[in-house]
């Protein structure tokens, strides 16, 4: 019976720290301003289609962005499918800047080949 309860209590202790993991994984919004709305247009870097978040590396002109994407799911359903967000294709992305990290920005929708995509 203790053997029984302590691999309950150990898969339970588990669980918590994977939920606490994916937790702190998952960042809120609060860390971009709102308020500077920006647009950038630039060609894919590199890409990722996971969770919590898809990601895009958007080279422009001046840096190369770390765009905060929506998680694949949403993505998926509005239409924006892994292979849209190919390297070396041109995207425009609608959003916000990370308010500390100065090539972060949280994106509201993305254009690629002419197909806007809301992400929020």
């Amino acid at each position: 019976m203790r053997a029984k309860a302590w691999m309950i209590s150990s898969a339970a202790a588990a669980l918590i720290a994977l939920l606490a993991g994916v937790g702190a994984a998952h960042h809120g919004w609060s860390g971009y301003d709102g308020s500077k709305v920006m647009t950038l247009t630039g060609t894919i870097q590199e890409s990722g289609y996971e969770h919590p978040h898809g990601y895009i590396r958007l080279a422009v002109p001046e840096k190369t962005w770390l765009v905060v994407l929506a998680p694949p799911s949403r993505m998926e359903n509005r239409g924006l499918a892994r292979q849209a967000l190919a390297v070396g294709k041109t995207a425009t992305v609608v959003g916000y800047p990370n308010r500390t990290v100065t090539d972060e920005m949280r994106a509201e929708n993305i254009t690629i080949e002419g197909k806007t995509v809301e992400l929020r």
